[in-house]
């Protein structure tokens, strides 16, 4: 799930999540596309998930926090990963090459995971880099490893607060 939150309600936000029960290593502020990304992990279904975390965050909204909010399911998780990462990539390619562009990315050392995913995005993954320089030669090597990729956005990881 990755909310946009209005000017100046961010660290409310934030604060918000992490009352409902999520840890602060499953919350990534973003600089790129989207404000946040939000991990929810082990959700048994879709009543779950609307009463645990839709519903709430919607409340957000409603009280003028939150803008917008896009959920994506994941299909197929990649490698779990504990190390914080220094960005996100959401990539495009063709429904018919999704698991091989997931079994290339997964081979890349920098690549932290690669999930596949129902949404806006075909795969999101969690990258390490040194710095800004790194990150432009990671994507440079994915997208000549991975031909089948479409199209890249990244989104840095910040601080939370």
């Amino acid at each position: 799930m990755t909310p946009s939150c209005k000017v100046g309600f961010k660290t409310k936000v934030l604060d918000g999540l992490i009352k409902m029960g999520l840890s602060k290593k499953d919350i990534y502020l973003l600089v790129g596309p989207a404000e946040a990304l939000v991990q929810l992990r082990g959700l048994k279904n879709i009543d779950e998930f609307i009463s645990k975390w839709f519903d709430p965050i919607r409340k957000m909204s409603q009280e003028a926090m939150i803008d917008k909010t896009e959920t994506v399911i994941v299909i197929s998780e990649g490698k779990y990963f504990t190390q914080e990462p220094y960005a996100f990539l959401f990539l495009s390619t063709q429904p018919r090459n999704l698991e091989q562009v997931q079994e290339k990315l997964q081979t890349i050392p920098k690549i932290l995971a690669a999930d596949t995913v129902f949404g806006s995005y075909d795969l999101i993954c969690a990258v390490k880099a040194n710095d800004n320089k790194d990150l432009e030669l990671l994507i440079s090597q994915i997208q000549t490893e991975v031909p089948e990729i479409q199209g890249v956005v990244t989104a840095l990881v910040a601080s939370l607060y």
